[in-house]
């Protein structure tokens, strides 16, 4: 009996042996129909599974949104979408869940893994495509983009018809990935017509932040805790405009920390995978690097630190620098051009222009009100506690709890190493923004503190069970030998709770439960963010695209009064600075 990597008993039969091996009819069909099994056993083609699913889910949603029959600018018909796409959430999570408890009772929960395995994936798929759902409601009737040909939207599509038709773009620091990406998806699906494009790819990069940020943190965290600790907390940064920034983010932080995971434990491998591994996470790496490049400058002395801490300096200095030579060799095959063009550009390249978050407290981080931030009143709101809110209380003590319980371990130390770089840029950026009148994006910087801190809050809880679970194998309540915890505490609880803890399969089953409530609350006021209206919020964006005039000379569906222009509702302007 072999216990698998999710803590069920998986009983294999022997295969036989002697002349029973040869009988006719056996060797060559039986083998034939192991070798789908095998596969389907192993990690990797679990996890090719758990990504099918993930991605097969974020896409449901949006196409059932496309069926809808009512006006996206009127606030009640918005108000009967996200119901709408509540409901199919709710009823396709809830198919998920039951699909768990189904696998509790038949075959003496035989596949309670697997089952719990494809209904986290297809939870994160799902939470991402009610964003994407949102989207297509707020869109009906224009075949324009949010914010149409105006803004950074029509400076993308600008530039992505430059470069898909072989001129360079309008700035040569800007991201190459997300335009040439939108360039050759217009040439494929659109004729060449960017601005059309990018809309759809609105949709479905909003659709695939979900599977993408699960996937991700699936390199450190078995499934249900990677979708409560690591995609949950990403659902506080999901866009569905210019989707492909923060999705950066989220992924380059669990990313990052599985690469020092591995840098620490080099000394230890082979030298084939140890450089496959190491080019494995380069070339990732570089892909990122590519679609937004902002994120690596904020973190880029935190992860530093953590590398040179868990560098293997005793047991395999070579190893250790053989990986990380192959790293930055994959990084730079894929990314090399463009960070040349960054450190020789990106010097000259000044941000002067001051928006909302500018002019308010530099060290409120917790929320990021936009660049058209609509009625603010006092901003940051009034704390009870030197103005302080009790959100951030929490926020704080939560942080020092998770360094508290976790500082021998990389997955603890990386992300709050990437959190003190961040604060520490974001401040010396600001602490000069009067003398040089820059501002150089310091505020981005918001999103990455809050990510980080809302990771390491999460992982409170991580770490509360891996302590339980370590007492209660010292105790001998567990099964005997059974492996500890990991020393990086990276992955689940041990095996002993993981088979044999009392209530397991309650708790997992009550834990996607929860999950299935708090991603359905949070992904509709996500969704409700980009409700077209005339507010002076991000709202506008969408408002924007029912009112430019469509390429056949005909207004959208929905423009309001049955007015259009080639540009649009220009009254955004007057909510900039």
């Amino acid at each position: 009996m072999t216990v698998s990597t999710e803590g069920s008993a998986d009983v294999r039969p022997v295969p036989p042996s002697g002349p029973a091996a040869n009988a006719p009819g056996r060797s060559k069909s039986s083998n034939a129909e192991r070798v789908p099994r095998r596969a389907l056993r192993s990690r990797g083609g679990l996890l090719v599974l758990e990504a099918a699913v993930a991605f097969a889910a974020a896409l449901v949603l949006p196409l059932l949104a496309r069926g809808l029959k009512l006006n996206p600018l009127n606030r009640i018909a918005q108000v009967s979408g996200l119901a709408a796409i509540q409901l199919r959430f709710a009823l396709i999570g809830l198919l998920l869940v039951g699909a768990v408890v189904l696998a509790m009772r038949l075959r003496g929960g035989r596949h309670f893994d697997l089952a719990t395995r494809l209904a986290a994936a297809g939870l994160a798929g799902l939470a991402s495509g009610f964003v994407a759902a949102g989207a297509v409601v707020a869109l009906l009737g224009t075949p324009w983009p949010m914010f149409g040909l105006n803004g950074d939207s029509g400076r993308i599509v600008e530039w992505a018809h430059a470069v898909a038709n072989g001129q360079p773009s309008g700035s040569p620091v800007y991201p190459p990935m997300p335009l040439y990406t939108l360039g050759y998806y217009a040439e494929w699906f659109h004729g060449g017509n960017t601005a059309y494009a990018f809309k759809d790819l609105q949709i479905l990069g909003a659709a695939a932040f979900g599977p993408l940020v699960y996937l991700a943190w699936r390199l450190l965290l078995s499934p249900v805790r990677a979708l409560a600790f690591g995609v949950v907390p990403a659902f506080a940064l999901i866009d569905s405009y210019k989707p492909y920034s923060q999705t950066v983010l989220v992924l380059l932080v669990p990313v990052l920390v599985a690469m020092v995971v591995a840098l620490r434990s080099s000394g230890t491998e082979g030298w084939r995978p140890l450089l496959l591994k190491g080019a494995g996470f380069g070339a990732v790496l570089g892909v990122l690097f590519l679609t937004y490049s902002g994120w690596f400058l904020w973190s880029a002395a935190g992860v530093l630190f953590a590398a040179l801490l868990y560098f293997p300096w005793k047991t395999g200095r070579l190893k250790g620098a053989a990986f990380m030579g192959s790293a930055l060799a994959a990084f730079l095959v894929v990314a090399g051009r463009y960070l040349v063009v960054m450190l020789k550009e990106g010097q000259t390249t000044k941000d002067y222009n001051f928006r909302f978050d500018n002019f308010t407290d530099p060290a409120y981080y917790l929320m990021w009100r936009t660049d058209m931030p609509g009625k603010v009143g006092d901003w940051p709101p009034p704390g009870e506690f030197g103005g302080v809110g009790l959100f951030a209380l929490v926020t704080f003590v939560c942080l020092g709890a998770a360094i508290w319980l976790g500082l021998r371990k990389p997955l603890i130390v990386t992300i709050a190493a990437m959190f003190v770089s961040a604060w520490v840029m974001r401040m010396y950026i600001a602490s000069h923004m009067y003398e040089t009148q820059t501002v150089q994006l310091y505020t981005r910087t918001n999103n990455q503190l809050l990510y980080c801190g809302l990771i390491l809050c999460a992982l409170v809880a991580h770490l509360v069970s891996l302590k339980l679970a370590e007492r209660r194998t010292a105790s001998g309540a567990g099964a005997p030998d059974v492996p500890a915890a990991p020393a990086d505490g990276t992955q689940s609880a041990p095996a002993a709770v993981r088979a044999g803890f009392p209530g397991r399969e309650g708790a997992v089953i009550g834990t996607l439960c929860a999950l299935l409530l708090l991603l359905g609350t949070v992904s509709s006021s996500m969704s409700d963010r980009y409700m077209p209206a005339q507010d002076g919020t991000y709202r506008i964006l969408p408002w924007v695209s029912h009112t430019i005039r469509q390429q056949d000379g005909k207004c959208p569906k929905f423009a309001p009064k049955g007015e259009c222009s080639k540009d649009g509702d220009q009254s955004w302007l007057s909510y900039i600075r």
